[in-house]
């Protein structure tokens, strides 16, 4: 199987720390590709025609694309459940509550990266920013007991969505009035899964 991959994506973070958790790193090649939104990579959109990463092309099936389909592919490979059934719907919630501040986050990047200055809208960063800090407060007043226990999906996609805030919006400081999820953060950043697959 092959992983395509690239440079700082968060989407691809979660995957990688989801292999990592597995146990999985050996069986899944990973192969780096330059795209981005206007002009995605020529073999990236062979395997998927929306020409997104991650994908997961494999052998004997289909190629797998959105993180959240190859997490729950790689749970199927893996001895660690990840998605266990008692907690189902709170996990798939919190995974994509977490996706959904990647999605604003990544969003502020491109509105930054590959607009014309003078195209830029402060509104509509605002407005992303807004859908991350609510959700942000969500985690920190509803959330936190659902970040304890065995590693499972909605703690890797949080703590990816974390770390990318960290990277790309670290100026908006997003641990103010939120002790208990930085807290949290600074313990589960340190996993061997989360550092290994930290952007350099």
């Amino acid at each position: 199987m092959k992983l395509m991959t690239s440079g700082a994506s968060p989407f691809v973070r979660k995957v990688r720390v989801m292999i990592a958790e597995a146990g999985l790193t050996g069986r899944i090649a990973e192969v780096e590709v330059t795209t981005t939104p206007m002009g995605p990579a020529r073999d990236l959109i062979a395997v998927n025609p929306l020409g997104k990463i991650p994908a997961l092309v494999r052998e004997d099936g289909p190629t797998l694309y959105d993180s959240r389909v190859i997490c729950r592919f790689i749970d199927t490979l893996s001895d660690h459940d990840f998605y266990p059934q008692s907690r189902l719907w709170d996990i798939l919630v919190l995974e994509a509550t977490a996706d959904g501040i990647l999605d604003a986050a990544v969003l502020m990047v491109y509105e930054t990266r590959f607009r014309d200055e003078a195209q830029r809208s402060q509104q509509w960063l605002d407005g992303q920013w807004a859908k991350v800090s609510r959700t942000l407060d969500a985690i920190e007043q509803r959330w936190m007991s659902h970040l304890a226990g065995p590693v499972d999906a909605g703690q890797i996609a949080v703590g990816c969505a974390l770390g990318y805030l960290d990277l790309r919006h670290g100026a908006r400081n997003w641990r103010d009035g939120r002790p208990h999820l930085a807290s949290w953060f600074d313990t589960f950043g340190q996993r061997p899964s989360m550092a290994t697959t930290a952007p350099a």
